[in-house]
């Protein structure tokens, strides 16, 4: 094969990812539910808070995975 057209095909697929990444930081905020599912970790203490988003992180992981896993195919 053209070297050409796998560096183009990477690009293409790297660029759709940063056009997926994007749309995620526009409007991730919007989104009711991210980063406030049961099974985040928020610890406050004072005026110290510690916040680890396990569910939202498993849950996040299961969706990519799938994806990725459709797409590979």
């Amino acid at each position: 094969m053209n070297p050409l057209h796998d560096m183009g095909k990477m690009l293409l697929i790297f660029g759709i990812f940063m056009v997926i990444v994007g749309l995620f930081l526009i409007f991730g905020s919007k989104v009711p539910f991210i980063g406030k599912l049961p099974g985040d970790i928020v610890i406050k203490k004072g005026n110290f808070t510690f916040y680890f988003p396990l569910a939202t992180s498993l849950l996040l992981s299961v969706i990519l995975t799938i994806l990725f896993s459709i797409f590979r195919k």
